[in-house]
């Protein structure tokens, strides 16, 4: 079994930056890949960016491609979201998740639906303000 859990989130005005962590404990080495997904009010969960924990290899969102960036400290078993130029379109809570190598992916399956992931942490909000 993996835990994670998520801490960066908060309050920030338009155009400044965040970074959020997602510190993974359990059984780690199983883990084939870790990803950020959010979730706006009233809106469905979108993918945000996932990196392969084999090779990491990199995936964004279109809309976050230039602003966030995933990293991965695999002595810490962390995961990080570096997140610059936020908008307040990037109010939202944001959960990373985990996907065991035990289910070999394609890279649709990193960037799509969040039922692709097995392990999920409890969200970190983050607001963003005009």
């Amino acid at each position: 079994q993996v835990e994670l859990v998520e801490s960066g989130g908060g309050l920030v005005q338009a155009g400044g930056s965040l970074r959020l962590s997602c510190a993974a404990s359990g059984r780690t080495i199983t883990l084939g890949a870790m990803g950020w997904f959010r979730q706006a009010p009233g809106k469905e969960q979108d993918f945000v960016a996932a990196i392969r924990c084999d090779s990491d290899i990199t995936y964004y969102a279109d809309s976050m491609k230039g602003r966030f960036t995933i990293s991965r400290d695999s002595a810490k078993s962390t995961v990080y979201l570096q997140m610059n130029s936020l908008e307040p379109e990037d109010t939202a809570d944001y959960y990373c998740a985990a996907r065991p190598l035990w289910r070999p992916f394609t890279t649709a399956q990193l960037m799509g639906r969040s039922a692709e992931y097995d392990y999920w942490g409890q969200g970190t909000q983050v607001t963003v303000s005009s």
